[in-house]
């Protein structure tokens, strides 16, 4: 358990001051810290417990946390999280611009909810979808939700479009990078021509065509990123009916990943 539980200082102080303001409280329980709200928040992540158990000898109930990550999840704190710690990455010239890859993951989904469907990869069972884009290295720059019936494809623009400009170094921010690396399931002509426009060179595997495209060399690490992503066990099965706070954990996953590349 000590693992999960474990809240670095350095990490804590990037987060705390994009926390909302706290409202003061004169009458009822004394509100519980957010440094050990969060530290339940990652308890859950990281085992995948449900809400309902999780331990006393964190100092929150799992009902408050469920609450103070959906707060956050409303004033933007995961977005401003991931985007920041990306900042720094590009700061520190340990992002590379010359080439993204792009994929996406099944998971099930338990208890159905918004962006939920019928996998066809998955005996038609009910689950959702984890797109991501990465750079060379395997830093997640982009994530998003769909249901488990959306085509890849469909993604691969808002996960483009998704990352922004990222500041950090001299200059005008960049927003995109270079090449864009991605499977066969990402073959259309049309988005192509849409990559085209926004500047990326596509490097997508055409279908119906002999294996030794070479892109496997490459597309490996967002295969590795989703490993690292789906470590957290909450994220291996969706829990949560609401997309918004499954969503959440997603992103909060994703910053974790780019503070241990910090």
């Amino acid at each position: 358990m000590a693992e999960p539980l474990h809240v670095d200082d350095r990490f804590w102080a990037v987060l705390e001051p994009m926390l909302p303001e706290r409202v003061s409280q004169r009458i009822g329980r004394p509100r519980v810290d957010d440094r050990i709200a969060f530290r339940a928040i990652l308890f859950v992540l990281g085992t995948g417990v449900p809400w309902r158990v999780l331990p006393r000898e964190i100092g929150c109930s799992g009902v408050t946390a469920w609450r103070r990550l959906r707060d956050w999840q409303a004033a933007g704190v995961s977005d401003r999280l991931h985007r920041e710690l990306l900042r720094r990455l590009n700061a520190l010239w340990r992002r590379d611009w010359s080439a993204g890859v792009v994929d996406g993951s099944h998971i099930r989904a338990l208890r159905g909810g918004p962006l939920t469907g019928r996998s066809p990869v998955d005996r038609a069972r009910t689950g959702s979808k984890h797109h991501v884009i990465v750079d060379c290295h395997g830093v997640p720059l982009a994530a998003t939700l769909t249901g488990g019936h959306r085509n890849d494809v469909t993604q691969l623009l808002p996960l483009v479009d998704g990352v922004g400009a990222i500041a950090g170094k001299r200059g005008r921010p960049r927003q995109r990078p270079d090449r864009l690396i991605a499977d066969c399931g990402y073959d259309h002509d049309e988005y192509r021509r849409e990559l085209r426009r926004r500047r990326v060179k596509p490097r997508i595997a055409r279908r119906r065509t002999a294996h030794g495209s070479g892109l496997g060399r490459v597309r490996w690490v967002v295969e590795r990123t989703f490993a690292w992503l789906h470590n957290f066990r909450r994220l291996r099965i969706r829990s949560e009916r609401d997309a918004a706070l499954h969503y959440a954990l997603v992103r909060l996953g994703c910053s974790l990943i780019c503070w241990r590349h910090i």
